[in-house]
């Protein structure tokens, strides 16, 4: 017979299902206010925050750009009042003897930095200039000639381009004992300034106190007023590109509107003739990095809500579990699953602290990688400062200042070398941002070679340097290839320490692409596979890391280049850089 079964009450400390119902439901409905509210708050304050460091980075770069605009126009707006002075250009114009004008202008010229200069008679005809095609013009009725005449102060001229742009001169009035002889005529090349200030995100002009745009980012903007130039923009400008990209984010303060859309503007007065510059900014940044933060927050309360959910789902697994205990089988189970979950909770307990050990390792394994690179790329440098601080100190012992000033000069460029190579080294983490320039290999050469100096004329090392007739131009960075130049000529002295004559042999070749070789007469390289693998490296502890030609390999490839090295015939090592010549570095930087 069986024994009527009376109902268990509910177990002590578990609430019944109805009761967790509307409390669970209650507390995402809650989690989910907080989740919205704080996203909605994260966003109003990270946008307002961002915007404010936004607008005042543009702030810093217009003053920084008004500035050097307005440092240029003053340096330069001495000179006419020097050259008016000078007793042999005065001598020129009384004796009508020119044979010698022209050559001491470009004299001046290289001195000063400026783009061109000129001498006019009093006729306005020009007797000497630094563009010798110009010998002969008349420049009668020009403003620079005009102004410079009726006045006895510098004059300031903005004359427009027939193709296109504005050509800026100072001129002032030459003179002696009270007679007009003609006019000195400089010119000032400002639009060097327009290279600088273009960006992904901005756009700069600088316009005259009738509102007419001198200077621009854009070309196509020189000549117009403000509102005709944002008119006639095409789409495919830099500005309206960065505006495609956030054409989403409308919760932003409108400055300015660029082809309808909202674009931050900023107006600075420059004190020169009621110049003004304007710069446009648009919001990208504060787009990605708004976004950035309200993913994390987002997804934290995913997660969140994630372990809501896995709690209720283990909450209701044992409320059954312990309801259903009459029966032995899910008793047992019960104690088996009981069992797996500790073992799994120790798992992760072990797997959290096995990645927060990997993440450390990680840190303390990037870090040790940048100190060996720094360490491996200023060696070179501050070897050469020592050995010129050497040199100007027994120079100043044997009183020749001068030729210790030009020792002071090298180390200067040592100190500018070292600043760019730790900049260089920061922008390891992050591709691209800077701007490739023609570069000559043989001035590049030349430049390492002169680094090189102390170490060579220490090891007496025979240098060979076979080069072409014409001048090789390839499209990159001098310094970063400079670097490359010096980790090879550096490694080619250290392979030949056990030769009794070292010497180095340095081949540079133009065709498709530029090959600059460099070999030595050492023992060669063993194990070629791994040569330009980081830390692999042949030399006694203390004197490399590894990191030179891993180094020089990456710098060569973001070139377009490549760099390989083999082991010569008759002994000794070979190092080949190949970069594509003008034309093709021209079209893969492109």
């Amino acid at each position: 017979m069986k024994m009527p079964v009376t109902p268990k009450p509910p177990i002590s400390g578990w609430p019944r299902s109805d009761g967790i119902s509307w409390r669970v439901r209650l507390a995402l409905v809650l989690l989910l206010v907080i989740a919205v509210a704080t996203i909605w708050v994260t966003n109003r304050l990270m946008t307002d925050r961002f915007t404010e460091s936004t607008s005042n980075r543009s702030d810093l770069r217009l003053t920084l750009y008004t500035g050097n605009l307005q440092a240029e126009l003053s340096r330069n707006a001495v000179l006419p009042l020097l050259l008016s002075r000078d007793p042999t250009l005065i001598g020129a114009l009384n004796s009508n003897d020119f044979s010698q004008s022209t050559q001491r202008l470009i004299s001046f010229v290289e001195e000063i930095g400026a783009a061109s200069l000129m001498l006019l008679d009093i006729d306005g005809r020009t007797v000497a200039a630094t563009d010798r095609n110009r010998l002969g013009s008349l420049h009668r009725n020009a403003a620079y000639f005009v102004e410079a005449i009726r006045s006895n102060t510098t004059a300031f001229s903005v004359i427009e381009r027939e193709s296109g742009g504005f050509r800026f001169f100072y001129s002032r009035l030459v003179e002696s004992g009270g007679t007009k002889l003609g006019a000195i005529v400089v010119e000032v090349d400002l639009r060097q300034f327009e290279g600088t200030w273009g960006g992904i995100s901005d756009a700069v002009m600088v316009a005259d106190s009738t509102g007419r745009i001198i200077l621009s980012t854009e070309s196509r903007w020189r000549g117009l007023k403000e509102d005709e130039a944002l008119q006639r923009e095409t789409p495919q400008s830099a500005i309206e590109r960065a505006i495609r990209a956030t054409a989403d984010w409308s919760a932003l303060p409108v400055e300015a509107y660029l082809q309808g859309e909202a674009v931050m503007r900023r107006e600075k007065l420059i004190p020169f003739q009621g110049w003004r510059m304007t710069l446009f900014t648009t919001y990208s940044s504060i787009r990605e990095r708004v976004n950035s933060i309200l993913a994390l927050e987002i997804m934290g309360f995913a997660i969140l809500l994630a372990l809501v959910f896995y709690a209720l789902s283990r909450r209701t697994a044992l409320r059954m579990a312990l309801f259903q205990r009459e029966s032995a089988e899910l008793r047992a189970l019960n104690k088996r699953l009981q069992r797996e979950v500790a073992e799994r909770e120790r798992v992760q307990e072990t797997l959290a602290v096995t990645e927060q050990t990997l993440a450390q390792s990680s840190k303390l394994a990037a870090l040790g990688e940048m100190s060996a690179a720094v360490s491996h790329e200023l060696n070179q440098p501050l070897a050469a400062m020592k050995t010129y601080l050497a040199g100007a100190r027994l120079l100043l012992r044997r009183n020749r200042p001068e030729e210790a000033l030009s020792s002071f000069g090298r180390i200067d460029d040592l100190i500018e070398r070292m600043g760019a190579i730790t900049r260089q080294l920061k922008s390891y983490a992050r591709k691209g941002g800077d701007s490739l320039a023609p570069v000559n290999m043989g001035d590049a050469l030349a430049s390492s070679l002169s680094m090189m100096e102390p170490q060579l004329r220490q090891r007496q090392v025979q240098i060979t340097r076979i080069l072409p007739d014409h001048q090789v131009w390839v499209m990159g960075d001098r310094l970063r290839i400079e670097q490359v130049l010096v980790n090879l000529l550096r490694n080619a002295l250290d392979a030949t320490k056990s030769v009794n004559d070292p010497e180095v042999e340095i081949i540079l070749a133009a065709g498709e692409t530029a090959t600059l070789t460099v070999r030595d007469n050492g023992d060669g390289v063993e194990d070629l596979e791994s040569l330009f693998e980081p830390f692999y490296t042949t030399k006694r502890p203390g004197d490399g890391v590894g990191l030179g030609l891993a180094i020089s390999s990456g710098i060569v490839n973001d070139l377009g280049g490549r760099l390989s090295a083999r082991n010569a015939r008759g002994g000794g090592a070979v190092f080949e850089m190949r970069l594509p010549t003008m034309e093709t570095g021209v079209e893969a930087a492109e």
